[in-house]
C-alpha cells in the first residue's frame, strides 16, 4: 500500500462531508453518520436509501487501484446507542440508565443481538455502542448513557451487550450474521469530570480513577470488543485523545487490548498543539482512527506529509493500519468474495425493524427498569378503573425516547409521526383500561373532568436532550407542570401516579409529596406498553435503582448512602404499599423573591448601570471602550445580548446601593477565548480563561459566583478580554444560593 493509501484507513470523515467519488479517489477506511447526518443529507430517509448508500460506498471504494496496490473495502460506523435509532421505523429500546435498573445481563445480550440484526438490514458494518461510562455526578449530560454508578454493574451490562453485539469469540456467528463490531467507549473517566462538564477534566490520583473509571474495559476486552473509543475529556489536564501513557500504556499494554482504537467527533482537535486538520500526536499517542467529519482531506495530506519528513514513523502508521485491516478481517470483508453490504444476510429485510420479536423484548426490557419509588396502595391500578392521563408528555414517543433517537438532541418537533412502530405510554394505558373493563381519557392539560374518573397518571419529565446540551448546574427538576397536575388532582381528592422520565436521578421532593405512587420511568423508548405493564400489574415491578436518589437539592454529586433519599438498589415490588413520611420541600435554588435581576428579557433593570470602558451603555446597548454590545434573539426577540470586546476591553455592570446574594450569569461563546480572559468581582479579579475555554461551543451555560470564592463580591462584575472576543448574555442576576452551593470556575 502507498503511504496515501495507509493513511486513508486512519480517516474517518462523516457522509455528509464526502462524495462517491471521493471515496473512489481517496479510499477512506470508514465513515460514519453523525447524529444529524442521513444519506444524502436526509437524516429521515427511510431504511432503503440507507442501504443504497452503503451499497454505493462499497462500490467506490473497491474499484480497481493502479499496478499491484490491494483494494481495501470501506466500512460504516454509526451511533446505534439504544437500538438502530438513527432509522425511521427501527425498534427503540430503553437508554442505558433504564437498563441498567433491570441487573439483567441476558437481556442486554438478547437486545444487543437485535440491534445488530437492524443495522445489518441497513448494510452497516460497526456499531459506536455500548457506552461504558461510570457516571458520578448526574449533572453531567451524558448521565443517561450510563447503566450506573457502580462500575461492577456498568462492567457485567457493558460485556453482556458487546457479546450481544458481536457474538462469543471462537463461536461460529461471531461478526458474521446477526452480528456487528462493538465499540466501548469512552476511554475513559468521561463520567468523572469536574461537576460533571462533559468533555471537561478529570483530576486525580491515576489509580484512584482507574479502580472506578477502568473498571468496564477488562470485562468488554475479555468479551472481546473489537473497538475502543477515546475520549473527549481531559486527565489531570492532559486530553485522552494525545495521552500516550493511558491510551498506549494503561490500555495496550497494562489491559491488553489489541482492536481498534477510535477518536471521537473532532475530538484530536482538542490536544495542545493540534488542529482538527493537523494532528500527528494523537496517532503517536495511539489513536488508530481520526474521527474527523468535515476537514478530513486537509488531514490526510497533514499525515502523509508528516510519515514523509519522519514526524510520524513508518512502523507506527503501519501497526494502526493493520489493527484497521484485522478488523475487516475478522469482519470477513477482505474476502475476495465477500459480498457487497445489499447482499449480506439481513440486509433489506426490512420486517426485522421493529418486528413482532424486537419489540416484544423492548416491552420487557422497558418494564424490568421501571423503578417504583413510592406507592401508597394505589398500584397496581384497578380493573376497571377510569383512569384521567395527563401531561405533555403522556402522548410523546420523542420524549420518552430522549436523545439520541432520529436526531442527535431528540424531541423537538419529532411527532408520534416518524415513530411508526412505537406505542406512546398513553396509547399503552388506554389500551390495558379498555382491556380490563375500564377506560383512560387523555389530558395533557389536566382540565378533564376530575369527578369522572377514579386515578389520574400524570406524565411528565426531562426535555430530550444529548451531550453537553443537557448539562447541568443543579439535578433540581424545575419544571412544575407535572407537580402543578399532580397538586390540581390531590386537592380534588383523586389518587395520583407520577410516571416521571428522565435521563438522570433529580430532586424531586414536591412531585413525591404530591403524589400516591411513583414511577422512575427514566427514558423508556418506543414501547409505552412496558410502563402499563406494571401500572396494572401485568408483571411485578422488579427495577431497582442503579444510580443514587439524592435527598437534597443542589449540585453536590451523590454515589452511595451519604445525602441519598433512595440508595443504589432501591425499588418497591407492587406489593410493597408501605406509607411514605412527607418530604421536605425547601430549596434554596427554587426560593421565590430571592433573585434579583440586573439584566434579563433584554432589560437592565432600572438599578444597574452598564459600561464599555468609561462609556455608558443604555440598556446594555451601544460601543464605547473597545465594546460593542448589541441585540441578540435568544428566545424571542432581542431577549440577550452579543458583546464584542476589543484587545484590552472592559464590560462593566454595576448597582447603586446595598446590594447582596450571589452572582448567577448566563452565557454562550461559539468559539475559545484567544487570550486571557478576567472576571472582577467587587475587589477580587478572577481568571476565567479556562472556564471559557471549557465552555466554548457547548451552547448556553451558567456561571455561578458566590461569596465562597469571591468573598465580598460587592457591587460590581466587570469582564476584560486581553484578545479579541465574543459572548451571548441572556441574564445576570443575584441569588442567594443554598450552603455548599460550588462555583463554576
Amino acid at each position: 500500500m502507498s503511504t496515501e493509501r495507509k493513511v486513508a484507513q486512519l480517516i474517518q470523515p462523516q457522509i455528509n462531508s464526502f462524495t462517491a467519488e471521493d471515496m473512489a479517489r481517496y479510499r477512506f477506511g470508514s465513515y460514519l453518520n453523525g447524529g444529524n447526518g442521513g444519506p444524502d443529507g436526509d437524516e429521515f430517509a427511510p431504511a432503503g436509501k440507507w442501504l443504497a448508500y452503503a451499497d454505493r460506498m462499497w462500490d467506490a471504494s473497491i474499484g480497481p487501484l493502479p499496478g499491484d496496490e490491494p483494494v481495501i473495502p470501506t466500512i460504516w460506523g454509526t451511533d446505534a446507542v439504544h437500538g438502530h435509532t438513527n432509522i425511521v421505523g427501527a425498534t427503540i429500546f430503553p437508554h442505558n440508565i433504564g437498563l441498567g435498573a433491570t441487573r439483567d445481563a441476558d437481556l442486554l445480550r438478547r437486545i444487543g443481538h437485535a440491534t445488530a440484526k437492524e443495522i445489518e438490514v441497513t448494510g452497516i458494518d460497526w456499531n459506536f455502542s455500548p457506552t461504558v461510562a461510570v457516571a458520578r455526578d448526574d449533572r453531567w449530560g451524558r448521565t443517561y448513557e450510563s447503566y450506573s454508578e457502580d462500575p461492577r454493574i456498568v462492567a457485567e451490562l457493558g460485556a453482556a451487550l458487546v457479546e450481544g453485539l458481536q457474538g462469543t469469540p471462537g463461536d461460529a456467528d461471531y461478526l458474521r450474521e446477526g452480528r456487528v463490531a462493538a465499540t466501548a467507549k469512552h476511554f475513559f473517566a468521561d463520567g468523572g469530570t469536574d461537576q460533571g462538564v462533559d468533555q471537561g477534566d478529570v483530576n486525580g490520583d491515576i489509580e484512584s480513577l482507574k479502580a472506578i473509571h477502568a473498571v468496564p474495559y477488562p470485562a468488554a476486552i475479555d468479551a472481546g470488543v473489537e473497538v475502543v473509543m477515546a475520549s473527549f475529556n481531559s486527565i489531570n489536564g492532559v486530553k485522552m485523545h494525545g495521552n500516550r501513557d493511558l491510551l498506549t500504556g494503561v490500555l495496550r499494554d497494562e489491559m491488553g487490548f489489541e482492536g481498534v482504537v477510535v477518536g471521537d467527533w473532532n475530538a484530536h482537535g482538542q490536544i495542545a498543539g493540534c488542529t482538527v486538520d493537523d494532528c500527528p500526536q494523537a496517532l503517536l499517542a495511539g489513536l488508530d482512527i481520526y474521527m474527523v467529519p468535515d476537514d478530513w482531506k486537509a488531514l490526510l495530506e497533514n499525515l502523509v506529509a508528516q510519515v514523509e519528513d519522519g514526524t510520524i514513523p513508518m512502523a507506527k502508521l503501519d501497526e494502526a493500519v493493520g489493527r484497521v485491516l484485522r478488523l475487516k478481517l475478522r469482519l470477513g470483508l477482505l474476502d475476495p468474495n465477500a459480498a457487497k453490504p445489499s447482499a449480506r444476510p439481513n440486509a433489506g429485510d426490512y420486517a426485522l425493524l421493529a418486528s413482532a420479536d424486537h419489540r416484544a423484548l423492548a416491552r420487557e426490557a422497558v418494564a424490568k427498569s421501571q423503578v417504583i419509588l413510592k406507592n401508597d396502595g394505589v398500584l397496581p391500578l384497578k380493573a376497571g378503573a377510569r383512569v384521567l392521563v395527563a401531561g405533555n408528555a403522556a402522548d410523546d414517543i420523542a420524549k420518552a425516547a430522549g436523545g439520541w433517537t432520529l436526531t442527535w438532541q431528540g424531541g423537538g418537533e419529532l411527532d408520534n409521526s416518524y415513530f411508526p412502530n412505537a406505542t406512546s405510554i398513553y396509547r399503552a394505558i388506554e389500551s390495558e383500561a379498555s382491556a380490563q373493563g375500564g377506560s383512560a381519557t387523555l389530558s395533557p392539560d389536566g382540565t378533564a373532568d376530575a369527578g369522572a374518573h377514579d386515578v389520574a397518571v400524570v406524565v411528565f419529565g426531562e426535555e430530550a436532550y444529548a451531550e453537553f446540551v443537557g448539562d447541568r448546574k443543579t439535578v433540581v427538576f424545575e419544571d412544575t407542570e407535572g407537580l402543578d397536575l399532580l397538586r390540581k388532582f390531590k386537592a380534588a381528592g383523586l389518587p395520583t401516579v407520577a410516571v416521571f422520565l428522565s435521563g438522570r436521578p433529580m430532586w424531586m421532593n414536591r412531585e413525591l409529596n404530591a403524589s400516591d405512587a411513583f414511577l422512575a420511568s427514566w427514558l423508556p423508548g418506543s414501547e409505552g406498553a412496558g410502563v402499563s405493564d406494571i401500572l396494572f400489574g401485568k408483571q411485578d415491578a422488579t427495577g431497582r435503582l442503579s444510580f443514587s436518589w439524592p435527598a437534597d437539592c443542589g449540585g453536590a454529586p451523590v454515589n452511595g448512602t451519604q445525602g441519598a433519599l433512595f440508595n443504589l438498589g432501591y425499588g418497591r415490588s407492587l406489593a410493597d404499599r408501605s406509607t411514605m413520611a412527607a418530604l421536605p420541600e425547601d430549596c434554596g435554588y427554587l426560593t421565590e423573591g430571592v433573585s434579583t435581576a440586573w439584566f434579563d428579557l433584554g432589560r437592565l433593570d432600572s438599578g444597574i448601570s452598564a459600561m464599555g470602558g468609561d462609556t455608558r451603555l443604555p440598556n446594555l446597548i451601544g460601543e464605547g471602550g473597545g465594546v460593542v454590545a448589541r441585540g441578540f434573539d435568544k428566545d424571542r426577540q432581542e431577549d440577550a445580548r452579543e458583546i464584542v470586546f476589543g484587545p484590552g476591553s472592559t464590560l462593566s455592570l454595576s448597582q447603586r446601593g446595598d446590594t447582596s446574594g450571589d452572582y448567577r450569569i448566563l452565557y454562550n461563546l461559539a468559539s475559545q477565548p484567544a487570550g486571557p480572559v478576567t472576571l472582577t468581582v467587587g475587589e477580587r479579579e478572577i481568571d476565567i480563561t479556562r472556564n471559557f475555554a471549557l465552555s466554548a461551543g457547548k451552547g448556553w451555560r451558567e456561571m455561578i459566583i458566590t461569596e465562597q470564592c469571591a468573598p465580598g463580591l460587592g457591587n460590581r462584575i466587570a469582564f476584560t478580554s486581553d484578545a479579541p472576543l465574543t459572548i451571548q448574555i441572556a441574564r445576570i442576576a443575584r441569588q442567594d444560593m443554598p450552603e455548599g452551593a460550588e462555583c463554576s470556575f
